[in-house]
């Protein structure tokens, strides 16, 4: 009876601490079951009788003994769902065969050790790998080194070409680093002999069988058009992003500086437990909008009669956002900034209309350029509408999605495609214009979602016209009254 005893109540434990275990941490990731879809399609993808290999990102230094804040390459996460350092996965286009053991794909994940999982968190391990990642074959990455993979054999090796930003921890002798090496050595590779002509016959086979380019057309194939769990979470990523623009048009005064700006937008973020942000965060007031990717985020007061530029996106499970707004910092536009602004809302609200299904993806971009030019030419900021000018210097469109500028090919538009929309016009202090113009930047951008009926704005719960804007900024802000005791 007292053994009957315990066992029931080992397994309420277990069950319990599942439970609790399951429910202390996010449950929205994406299932084993896409990942191992997503591996299935890349098969279907491959060349007959190859193989492709993925490599974890390295884990980058910041300074001294501390690390960034870890972030897994974009395609090893799509393809496996594994969120560690130190991993190879190999995906082979026909089953093999070892010994008794047929198998088509491979992971080598880092060691379980309870030593450094004390100080950084407990690994997955191989059963970890094979329980929740869906992978029948896993190893440590120590047994790469020793598993037999006859590579000469296939007609081609594909995977992205190695970059020189990965450092050997000489305590691990299965990092990336040693993994890396390993594989170069399982394949004979030779960065120089690939690179330069050769009469060996030997060496030309090898050269033609590694393949550093294919893998990047296939992938972009693979992740452009989105699948139904993933637009689950870029549209939570957009609206949480969305929300923040809200909140800050709400919570604006000329006395915030730029670095609180951002902090209001990654509070929101933090707030509907969205894990980073997509990207860095831009928030230029004034000519600081100027600088396209001005993250700096460093002046003190954005100024009574200045417009900000806010470019930020949450990143959610994976998947991040891309919105930005333009807004005046005491929440009234002057009129040379409502005309700009409303000139760019009109070619975003132009371009817009061309996401849909088999427009080319350059159409929007076109649209727009037609439009701001005719426009800045009417405003007299150019000579005619056909004039070569750095006013408006960046395209419109990119894919979002585990990236911020997702992979693709950008011919047409396809039924749920994620594709920003983002014209901007920027006239820094001393353009050849009247200086009634000088430290205007106006940049808008949406996230938009391409459909059978026609496009979606993901991002629309934040405001885009001027008008709009205006209104949203008198309306009471739940940080009017957060204040913080004076330091100085």
């Amino acid at each position: 009876m007292k053994s009957y005893f315990y066992f029931f109540l080992i397994l309420f434990l277990s069950i319990t601490t599942s439970y609790s275990q399951n429910h202390e941490i996010p449950q929205d990731f994406l299932s084993r079951e896409f990942h191992e879809n997503r591996r299935e399609a890349l098969r279907e993808l491959l060349p007959e009788n190859s193989v492709a290999v993925y490599f974890a990102n390295p884990v980058r230094n910041r300074a001294n003994d501390v690390d960034y804040v870890y972030h897994q390459d974009p395609n090893f996460y799509y393809l496996t769902g594994y969120r560690e350092p130190n991993a190879l996965v190999l995906i082979f286009k026909e089953e093999q065969t070892s010994g008794n053991t047929t198998y088509n794909e491979l992971i080598f994940v880092q060691e379980r050790n309870e030593f450094a999982e004390m100080w950084n968190g407990k690994r997955m391990g191989t059963l970890g790998a094979q329980d929740e990642l869906g992978f029948r074959l896993a190893y440590n990455g120590s047994e790469f080194s020793s598993f037999d993979i006859d590579f000469s054999k296939f007609d081609k090796i594909l995977f992205e070409e190695f970059h020189n930003d990965v450092r050997d921890n000489p305590r691990d002798k299965a990092d990336l680093f040693d993994l890396i090496k390993t594989f170069k050595e399982k394949i004979s590779y030779d960065l120089n002999s690939l690179s330069s002509p050769t009469t060996d016959k030997i060496q030309e086979e090898k050269t033609k069988r590694i393949d550093t380019k294919k893998l990047r057309t296939i992938m972009a194939t693979l992740r452009e058009v989105k699948t139904k769990d993933e637009l689950v979470l870029i549209k939570k990523a957009v609206e949480i992003s969305a929300v923040g623009q809200l909140e800050i048009m709400k919570a604006m005064h000329s006395e915030m500086s730029e670095a609180e700006v951002q902090g209001v937008h990654e509070f929101v973020y933090k707030k509907y437990g969205a894990e980073y942000e997509g990207y860095p965060s831009i928030v230029g007031a004034g000519g600081n909008g100027c600088i396209l990717h001005y993250i700096e985020n460093n002046k003190t007061v954005v100024g009574n009669g200045e417009l900000v530029l806010m470019d930020l996106g949450a990143e959610y499970r994976g998947y991040t956002a891309d919105v930005t707004r333009t807004i005046p910092a005491n929440g009234k536009f002057t009129t040379e900034q409502k005309l700009i602004y409303d000139l760019v809302y009109k070619a975003q609200e132009a371009g817009i209309q061309k996401y849909t299904i088999g427009t080319s993806m350059r159409e929007p971009n076109k649209v727009a350029i037609k439009i701001i030019n005719e426009g800045l030419y009417k405003l007299g900021i150019i000579k005619s509408a056909k004039a070569t000018h750095t006013y408006f210097p960046h395209g419109t469109s990119h894919h979002i999605g585990l990236d911020v500028h997702d992979p693709g090919n950008y011919q047409k538009f396809e039924e749920n495609m994620v594709v920003t929309m983002e014209p901007g016009i920027y006239i820094p202090k001393g353009s050849d214009c009247d200086e009634k113009w000088w430290g205007i930047a106006v940049r808008i951008e949406d996230d938009i979602l391409v459909t059978k009926n026609g496009p979606v704005n993901l991002s629309e719960m934040a405001p885009r016209t001027s008008e709009a804007i205006e209104a949203v900024m008198k309306l009471p802000s739940v940080l009017t009254n957060f204040n913080l005791p004076n330091l100085d």
